[in-house]
């Protein structure tokens, strides 16, 4: 059986990334991770991915939860460094 871990060993994301489609899907992390894996494989996964993170950070800024929002701004730039498909990259 496979553990949360060994699915993270193979996964192109980090747990940052995963908790962040978790939140916005409203998801638990394994399948965050599941989705996440998945979106990776797919033309606009990336986009989709970073629209995610993005649509997260404008939450924790409405709703005054600063730090969180830093926390994920850092999570954006991890990812956008990280994913060379990324069309910001380009």
């Amino acid at each position: 059986m496979l553990t949360y871990e060994d699915c993270l060993g193979l996964c192109e994301l980090d747990e940052d990334e995963i908790r962040a489609i978790a939140e916005h899907e409203n998801l638990p992390e394994l399948a965050a991770l599941e989705l996440g894996q998945y979106l990776l494989q797919s033309d606009d996964g990336v986009l989709r991915i970073k629209t995610m993170i993005l649509e997260d950070i404008e939450r924790a800024e409405k709703t005054g939860h600063a730090e969180h929002a830093l926390k994920l701004k850092l999570t954006l730039k991890h990812f956008v460094d990280t994913h060379p498909l990324n069309p910001a990259n380009r």
